[in-house]
């Protein structure tokens, strides 16, 4: 796919009568970065440079969309279909056990975030992730976005990766997103003990067509199952996690006390008091399941 852009690239700028030199300086790039780019050699061009090179090549969006395709290689083989399936989806619920969601997280969190893997070969490679991974949450700013639901164990919130600034502007950019009617946040606290989903993380992702599809994921592995009767289990334990979690208002002040870095435990009720308010929620809703984001329940459907 990086080929396949760069060659795009190069027919473009040669049938604008374009030297490398003319479209770096157009795009405020030196010319020598045109010429990786036309040549598929070092770092693939970020979104931003991509948007460049379409408006001064007059590309009409097309290297724009071209440009998922092309940082998806970045990703492990286990996790691309996966994006793909996300980029598709109109609902999308999410356990994150140890970090915040890829689709939620700041640049400096998801660099630090990246870094972290031990199989990294350089710092081109990192930056190749991260902005594959900053280009994957444009969807959730264009018409079509999804819903998106995510419950948070509470060690993401009390892990400060990247340093105390670092996880003050990742929880604040969390807060800010769930003023927004598609999106919604739980939080579930340690007193909750064990539950089904300890070993990592798990994806639910409702798709176009109604079918639905379970990522479950760890450290260094991925797997992806749309087979229905594995998708309606891990739905079900989805489901537990969100009746197990505080309700949305409370977890959005357990976010801010540990981004202010008061934990104040006496805001956070006692498992009875959740257990009465989960009812509350389960009847003011007409007895739906807690499932979805943002007023939608999605349900899981027999594939045709």
């Amino acid at each position: 796919m990086a080929a396949l852009f760069g060659s795009r690239v190069r027919r473009l700028r040669t049938e604008a009568g374009l030297t490398q030199a003319e479209l770096g300086r157009r795009t405020h790039v030196v010319s020598t970065r045109i010429t990786q780019i036309e040549r598929a050699s070092g770092a693939k061009p970020t979104l931003q440079l991509t948007r460049a090179l379409d408006e001064a090549l007059g590309a009409d969006q097309l290297l724009v969309e071209l440009w998922p395709y092309v940082y998806r290689e970045a990703f492990p083989d286990w996790s691309r279909k996966f994006i793909e399936l996300s980029g598709r989806a109109v609902s999308i619920s999410q356990y994150a056990a140890h970090v915040v969601p890829g689709l939620l997280q700041t640049e400096a969190y998801a660099r630090a975030v990246l870094s972290l893997d031990v199989l990294l070969s350089g710092e081109a490679q990192l930056e190749e992730r991260v902005a594959a991974r900053l280009g994957r949450q444009e969807r959730l700013r264009s018409p079509d976005r999804p819903s998106l639901w995510v419950v948070l164990d509470e060690a993401v919130l009390r892990r400060p990766i990247g340093g105390p600034q670092v996880m003050r502007e990742q929880l604040t950019q969390l807060l800010d997103a769930a003023g927004t009617s598609h999106f919604g946040v739980q939080v579930l606290p340690f007193d909750q003990g064990g539950h089904e989903a300890m070993g990592g993380s798990l994806t639910i992702l409702t798709l176009p067509d109604g079918t639905s599809a379970a990522y479950t994921e760890g450290a260094d592995y991925g797997q992806l199952t749309e087979e229905t009767a594995h998708v309606s289990r891990y739905a079900v334990i989805y489901d537990r996690l969100r009746a197990a979690a505080l309700p949305p208002f409370m977890s959005l002040d357990m976010i801010r006390s540990a981004m202010e870095g008061t934990y104040r435990g006496a805001n956070i009720p006692s498992r009875t008091e959740r257990r009465r308010l989960a009812q509350e929620q389960l009847q003011q809703s007409g007895g739906r399941r807690l499932r979805g984001g943002a007023g939608r329940s999605p349900r899981h459907r027999p594939r045709a």
